[in-house]
């Protein structure tokens, strides 16, 4: 059975419409949806979703990922196949970064710009719901086997994304948060390997002046006590036993964040 992954920043409505499309070209196709509750126009945060979820993913998954504040402009849309040999995966969306950290984690990359217009709904493309008339129906046919080559050229000038700067300043790791889950959890771009260079689990740091636990997860904290710990994506993660780290710090997806060692 085909598998095709939705990442939206849609909330509802919009995300039936791109299944209903889907559907009529791959009845047999199972839909995941990864969210549909991105932050409005939140690139990062929707690749970062993507990211973190992709290994997880059979061979041959087309994920299919719409935050496209560009939609109806010059920005194009992409097709792109990654991952080893024996391996791949598959993403459609727009030329803006969105797909790009999730298909690199998998390995090589092959990208093409999407111009097949035999591939889009043939009733019209709408310049505001390209998630409906080319993502949805592109990542259709790309289910059912059809070719990457044939959706258009291949590109190597497409819009290149990361999660953003971090490193240690004196006693300080420095970055930034890239993405707040639906309990309130806030997550930075420090990889584990980067924090835990400096910290030992059981000490304590400060983020952003307040002195929290460094701890291996949620109930070795307090009821509504704040703590900081290596998140199951692999970075450094602030969050608060039973509560909202986001609102209790509040920060949101672009923030810095300043971790003191102590």
């Amino acid at each position: 059975m085909p598998i095709i992954s939705l990442t939206t920043d849609f909330g509802d409505l919009y995300p039936a419409a791109m299944k209903a499309v889907i559907l009529g070209i791959t009845p047999d196709v199972q839909i995941v949806d990864v969210t549909h509750s991105i932050r409005q126009a939140g690139i990062r945060e929707g690749a970062f979703a993507l990211y973190s979820l992709v290994p997880y993913f059979p061979e041959k998954t087309v994920h299919i990922g719409v935050v496209d504040p560009g939609v109806g402009t010059s920005r194009r849309a992409l097709a792109v196949k990654a991952g080893t040999a024996g391996s791949k995966q598959f993403f459609v969306g727009p030329d803006n970064g969105l797909l790009i950290p999730a298909a690199r984690r998998l390995g090589e990359m092959e990208v093409y710009e999407v111009t097949n217009g035999d591939l889009m709904l043939n009733s019209g493309i709408s310049a505001s719901f390209h998630g409906r008339d080319i993502f949805a129906p592109v990542g259709a046919h790309l289910s059912k086997g059809l070719p990457i080559e044939e959706v258009g050229q291949k590109v190597s000038d497409f819009v290149d994304l990361d999660f953003g700067y971090f490193g240690v300043d004196g006693p300080f790791l420095m970055g930034k948060v890239v993405f707040a889950d639906s309990f309130g959890n806030v997550i930075t771009n420090i990889p584990e390997d980067a924090v835990l260079r400096f910290c030992t689990f059981g000490s304590k740091v400060e983020v952003n002046g307040r002195k929290v636990p460094f701890v291996q997860t949620y109930g070795l904290a307090g009821k509504k006590e704040a703590l900081a710990l290596i998140g199951s994506h692999g970075f450094l993660e602030i969050a608060v036993n039973q509560g909202s780290a986001e609102l209790q710090f509040g920060l949101k997806g672009g923030d810095p964040v300043a971790i003191k060692i102590l």
